[in-house]
């Protein structure tokens, strides 16, 4: 057993985890909690910022048909930052009630945006109006009730969400822990500790790596809500070609020293 401790405002806390070289799933080593990228590395990260009540509150609307904004705005080719700069604009302007027309929205994501001193444009603002307009328009009826995977099955019918948006609205909105939002950020994670193939691809093989991902949550013991959103973070903070120095001023500014 690997014996580990984490200082949360003075108090100290021990846990332990496997030896390095158990697996935590088939072809899947421990490793060392000290080596970036390990399963005990992430099992560290995650009982370190549970205890100081981080990520584990995860919705960004105060409604679904909001929640379905905020991730529809996001995502692939858009930084986080300006997705949710352009989900603010839009709910000041009243636009995410589900009657909103496609044309004001287009008008109101099209004007620039004032970022760090810096006017910046908001990418595919024509297409994501549309897809936006149309997916609350349907929203407006859906049973908010339903249990995670039966309300993701639905949300895959809105314009321009795929399983990726709609789970993590589902997470979001309802912090289910029977989805998982497979992004570039934890594929590469997961990549790195051989939970998934290097090779395998989310636009093709989703709904597979998502229950690698879960299995690998149950087997570590931690929520896959707060493990996602946890690589998720530091993973797009130090990029996919991070140096070491990066990665060391990374685990500072979050605050996940040893």
């Amino acid at each position: 057993m690997q014996r580990l401790w984490i200082n949360i405002d003075g108090d100290i806390e021990e846990f332990c985890v496997p030896a390095d070289a158990d697996e935590v799933m088939p072809g899947v080593a421990w490793g060392r909690p000290d080596e970036l990228f390990t399963p005990s590395f992430w099992k560290y990260q995650s009982e370190a910022q549970v205890r100081r009540n981080r990520y584990n509150h995860h919705r960004l609307g105060a409604t679904l048909l909001e929640e379905i904004a905020v991730c529809l705005l996001g995502g692939y080719g858009i930084p986080a930052e300006m997705g949710i700069a352009a989900f603010e604009r839009l709910r000041e302007q009243g636009m995410l009630l589900g009657n909103a027309s496609e044309q004001d929205m287009q008008a109101l994501l099209s004007q620039p945006f004032l970022m760090n001193g810096r006017e910046r444009r908001y990418r595919f603002a024509a297409q994501k109006a549309s897809y936006l307009s149309r997916s609350l328009d349907m929203a407006r009826y859906l049973d908010t009730a339903q249990q995670p995977r039966a309300l993701r099955d639905r949300l895959l019918d809105l314009p321009g969400v795929g399983p990726k948006t709609a789970s993590w609205i589902v997470r979001n909105h309802l912090g289910a822990d029977d989805v998982a939002i497979i992004d570039v950020h934890l594929h590469r994670a997961c990549v790195m500790m051989n939970v998934f193939e290097a090779k395998s691809d989310p636009t093709k093989e989703y709904f597979w790596l998502e229950d690698l991902f879960l299995r690998f949550a149950a087997a570590i013991k931690v929520r896959a809500s707060v493990l996602d959103a946890i690589m998720w973070d530091f993973m797009r903070r130090i990029g996919p070609t991070a140096r070491t120095a990066k990665v060391t001023e990374s685990i500072q500014q979050l605050q996940l020293a040893f």
